[in-house]
């Protein structure tokens, strides 16, 4: 029978990573001198996430998906999606500017054979003093204009800035231009997808003097220019009540703030759950399984487990994440 599923991250070394996937959140990257990201749940081939827990302790997601299908994911879900898991979690710790990129829609990646598109969404967990990241346009805007501001390597003053705070929550569609900026660590949520599209890269060099690939021409017909009235996720947080932040076809995210025990029940959902700790630590219960889940954890409920028991120790601040 299946159970709460624990996970060992897989970590990322970046040229623009740091040090808060340890000091923030606890979890170890040696031998890594610095992280960028930590693949907290992940189905990509080659890096896929390693139960950590129970009899399955060792098998890789989609090894697991491949033997429970429905039961793990739901019906709907695996009829959509076969054996591969589609949602994948990161943390990402930006100690530099990413690079300004974009990701191709699922009709775009099917064109060029890429699998799926990437629609993503930000949860921030820390950010420094005056932290700003980039998501959209600051203007109207045309293939014309954006190739003239990117061929002159100004592109950044059409771009829209945002200043950023712990708490924070961003949804980034496909084709939406976007980079974090120094400072920043988040969580994120996104379509199993790890196909990024370079536009410019602050001309940066690695230790070899070399720069990273541009995908400027691949870019172009990914990029939406449509303009956006906000581009932040506007919600206030209310304790021990689930509030939406991200509702869309690959996928919903609640954020639950909880300082009481409190009892989900998920008997007419047809979709897994997974628990992202971002704050706090709470004892959790599910199919007659107890599991202790704290900041920087994740736990993967599958399908057909009906109710989960949260016991929050004294508090705790968990991204709830299914597919309806």
């Amino acid at each position: 029978m299946l159970y709460p599923l624990k996970f060992k991250p897989v970590f990322k070394d970046k040229i623009w990573g740091g040090r808060k996937i340890k000091t923030k959140l606890g979890l170890d990257f040696a031998p890594l001198p610095n992280c960028g990201e930590a693949w907290a749940l992940s189905g990509v081939d080659g890096c896929q996430s390693m139960v950590s827990n129970g009899f399955l302790e060792g098998n890789e997601l989609n090894e697991v998906l491949e033997i429970y299908m429905d039961e793990l994911v739901g019906e709907k879900v695996y009829l959509t999606y076969g054996n591969e898991f589609p949602i994948l979690v990161k943390f990402i710790d930006a100690n530099d500017y990413l690079s300004i990129q974009v990701h191709p829609d699922d009709a775009l990646a099917a064109r060029r054979n890429i699998g799926k598109g990437k629609t993503e969404m930000w949860y921030i967990l820390d950010a420094e003093p005056e932290a700003e990241l980039i998501t959209g346009f600051n203007r109207k805007m045309d293939t014309a204009v954006y190739l003239e501001f990117l061929k002159q390597k100004r592109l950044k003053e059409v771009l829209n800035i945002e200043k950023v705070h712990k708490g924070d929550a961003f949804f980034i569609p496909s084709g939406r231009i976007h980079a974090l900026g120094p400072g920043i660590l988040l969580a994120e949520i996104q379509q199993t997808s790890d196909t990024t599209y370079r536009i410019y890269d602050w001309d940066r060099v690695d230790e070899n003097g070399k720069s990273r690939e541009l995908h400027t021409d691949l870019a172009l017909e990914a990029i939406d220019f449509s303009p956006v009235d906000s581009f932040r996720t506007n919600y206030s947080s209310i304790v021990n009540k689930p509030v939406t932040l991200v509702d869309c076809p690959y996928f919903t995210t609640n954020l639950l703030a909880l300082d009481r025990k409190t009892d989900k029940d998920y008997t007419s959902l047809d979709s897994f759950v997974i628990y992202l700790c971002v704050e706090g630590r709470a004892e959790i219960t599910g199919d007659n399984e107890v599991v202790n889940l704290t900041t920087g954890e994740l736990i993967l409920f599958p399908a057909t487990t009906e109710e989960v028991s949260i016991k929050p120790e004294p508090n705790i601040k968990v991204l709830e994440i299914y597919i309806t």
